[in-house]
């Protein structure tokens, strides 16, 4: 709170003593107004000052400049309720929470939507995951808070959308940046560029190695991007994206308990350790995407499809085995996932202040999952038999439509309903176990949204909106059951949401933008992570939650050379009605009532401060992060502290030209006051297995060299 309010002060005193003349410099490049800032995450190209939702962007030079690009919580951790909790371990990819969405995720994204130049990289289960997302080769990103299943489906926290860059300021140019830091951080990065008419596309490449702070921690991940955009007319377009992604290597570190940690924080578990815990990936994927115009509308028609590879080897030791962390058997798993989608809209004016849009989302993904018994990582002893051997079919139909309506030049209201329909079958093939677990469960859900913003001045611009959602369980949580069987599990099943939000955007004078946000997100039969174990998560429906929350985003051009932000999330998320057994030798049947018990892996605040300064042709940023306390546990016992005082990022760069090329070397130094505290945690894990270290100080240095090769 001290941090937000020195930066409040300081940008009101500095904005004072500004010139006019100053004030109009800054005021077409730095603090845009808000009918200029055109956003999409809407589904629907719209000015922000139109939109009746929260709504945070974060431009190229806020994702790149002087960044690693290796995380996405660069990026993210600026736009208020976004909290990217760090695990600092590539096997596991880290924890995007908006609103508390997402924060159960094991691995991967859960929660929210995820979408690269508007095609779903979300499974039709809701599971997400960023492989084939470089931030060396985005130029925007746009995040929806709140619940957005009427206008995406099946999620409950909101949607995160990433834009390729396609800038191409010459026919023909290239472009190296090179990185190097601590821990042995190594990225590489070549991007070429060119334009030819109607036609520009890019194509970047990376590899990102690193040794990890922690004991066995080493991972290496290669990127392949191309972009292409062709423009047969002024009323047709077409784009074309493709990648390819590879990680040979991603070893699990694993969470420690409170007494490791204590003792030597940059430890790997034992576990994990013996039984070879990591896990590779391999990825391709394609989309085409034709946007048209008629005399009487917009539509928009895409084909997108992935494959994918992962081989996980997992710390949590097979039926039988001994559970001691010193025995090297664990669990090998392998899918081979196969997903495809359509996504057809349109939209057309009605009247002079109205406008209809509707469509349809298909998607289909199939899963070959198999699991075996394993030594040291791999199954390779004669007692590494079949565990599990099963299909996994999921088909998602959704249906939409919504209505704007503008009854006054300065009130926009938005109207929007969806119905979801999602299959989840289970082909099994491993029946030697004299079990056959195939079947086929149903779900559905109709959601909608209502919302209306209020342009009364240009210094505020309040809105509301009240809207539902509903998030199914993935197949992977479906598939996890605590008896060991095959299948999916009966008992688990979709939770519902329903939120209520209240909230103001405004620009003060020429120079201050502002967004405030309070909502209420009620769920019912909520899906919660109940134990963790050796790298394996069970889940069951809780009863309800409840989640309150304030968020507060602030940016000041304070100055010509100087530009100050600040992000603000207090949460309040907390169960309502949750028991779980809690058997004892007298009481078999005893439960525990955890109802009024906060949510585990969500802070109560987060606070981020930045200053950005240009002098010349250098520029330094400075970044400062907190967070409170949180759980790790649902039953509030094991309590993780602060982050104390913060993690402050300071970097520095320059940007000129040498010789005809463009030259941009950089320097950073994170976590300058060596703070000791926790990225992360694995919720409920066993024997308090819980805590995710970060890294103390540490630094990176790089290069971005480019050129045009035709001018």
């Amino acid at each position: 709170m001290r941090c937000l309010a020195l930066l409040l002060l300081a940008a009101g005193t500095l904005t004072a003593q500004q010139s006019p003349a100053d004030s109009a410099a800054a005021d077409s490049v730095r603090a845009q107004r808000l009918a200029a800032m055109r956003v999409s995450v809407t589904r629907g190209e719209a000015t922000l000052d139109k939109v009746p939702w929260a709504v945070g962007t974060q431009r190229v030079e806020q994702i790149r400049r002087g960044q690693a690009t290796v995380g996405i919580d660069e990026a993210l951790a600026n736009i208020p309720g976004v909290v990217v909790a760090n695990r600092y371990n590539f096997a596991l990819d880290q924890r995007v929470s908006i609103r508390g969405a997402g924060s159960r995720a094991n691995f991967g994204l859960r929660g929210v939507k995820v979408l690269l130049d508007g095609i779903p990289q979300s499974l039709p289960d809701g599971q997400s995951q960023l492989t084939n997302v470089d931030l060396g080769a985005i130029s925007a990103v746009e995040v929806l808070r709140g619940s957005a299943s009427s206008l995406y489906g099946n999620g409950s926290g909101g949607v995160i959308a990433f834009t390729t860059d396609l800038s191409a300021p010459d026919p023909l140019g290239f472009t190296l940046r090179q990185t190097s830091g601590s821990f042995g951080l190594n990225k590489t990065q070549a991007r070429l560029s060119g334009r030819a008419g109607n036609t520009l596309g890019a194509v970047s490449a990376s590899r990102t190695m690193v040794e990890g702070f922690r004991q066995y921690s080493a991972a290496d991940t290669r990127q392949l991007l191309a972009a292409l955009d062709h423009a047969f007319s002024d009323r047709l377009t077409l784009s074309v994206r493709s990648g390819a992604a590879e990680t040979p290597r991603a070893l699990n570190p694993g969470a420690l308990t409170p007494a490791e940690y204590a003792l030597n924080p940059d430890t790997a578990a034992l576990a994990n350790l013996n039984r070879g815990a990591s896990r590779e990936v391999s990825q391709r994927y394609l989309s085409l995407r034709l946007k048209g115009a008629t005399a009487i509308g917009e539509w928009s028609a895409a084909l997108f499809g992935q494959r994918r590879f992962v081989d996980n080897a997992l710390a949590v030791p097979p039926p039988g085995a001994p559970t001691a962390a010193t025995s090297p058997r664990g669990t090998f798993s392998t899918l081979d996932r196969r997903v495809t989608g359509a996504r057809v809209d349109a939209s057309r004016a009605v009247g002079t202040t109205g406008r209809v849009a509707a469509g349809i989302d298909l998607q289909r993904s199939f899963d070959v999952r198999r699991n075996q018994a394993a030594t040291g990582g791999r199954p390779t002893a004669p007692e590494d038999t079949l565990l599990l051997d099963q299909n996994e079919i999921v088909v998602s139909v959704g249906p939409f439509a919504q209505f704007q309506w503008e009854p006054h030049p300065q009130l926009t209201a938005s109207v929007g309903a969806r119905w979801d329909r999602l299959t989840f079958e289970v082909q099994d093939n491993f029946l030697s176990d004299g079990r056959d677990n195939t079947g086929t469960r149903d779900m559905t859900a109709a959601t909608g949204h209502v919302g209306l913003v209020w342009r009364w001045r240009e210094a505020l611009a309040p809105y509301a909106n009240v809207s539902t959602a509903f998030e199914t369980p993935t197949t992977t949580e479906l598939q996890v059951r605590p008896d060991g069987q095959g299948g999916f599990n009966p008992e688990l099943g979709p939770q519902r949401i329903r939120t209520m939000e209240l909230g103001a955007r405004g620009r003060l004078g020429a120079r201050v933008q502002y967004e405030l946000a309070v909502f209420q997100a009620d769920a019912q039969d909520a899906i919660v992570q109940f134990l963790e174990t050796a790298g394996r998560a069970f889940f069951r429906n809780a009863g309800s939650t409840r989640s309150r929350g304030l968020e507060v985003g602030l940016s000041a051009a304070a100055t010509r050379w100087l530009d100050l932000q600040a992000a603000w999330t207090l949460a309040d998320y907390r169960f309502t009605q949750y028991t779980t057994p809690a058997p004892t030798m007298d009481d078999p049947l005893a439960v525990d009532t955890l109802n009024g018990n906060r949510l585990a892996g969500v802070p109560q605040q987060a606070i981020r401060v930045g200053a950005r300064t240009r002098w010349r042709d250098f520029a330094f940023d400075l970044d400062h992060t907190t967070q409170g306390s949180m759980f790790a546990d649902d039953r509030n016992l094991v309590r993780v502290d602060g982050w104390g005082a913060g993690q402050l990022n300071l970097r520095a760069s320059w940007r000129g030209r040498l010789n005809g090329w463009h030259a941009e070397p950089f320097v950073s130094v994170q976590n300058v006051l060596d703070e000791r505290y926790i990225g992360a945690v694995t919720l409920n894990g066993s024997f308090s297995r819980v805590l995710e270290p970060a890294p103390g100080r540490n630094f990176y240095i790089g290069l971005e060299l480019g050129a045009p090769l035709i001018r």
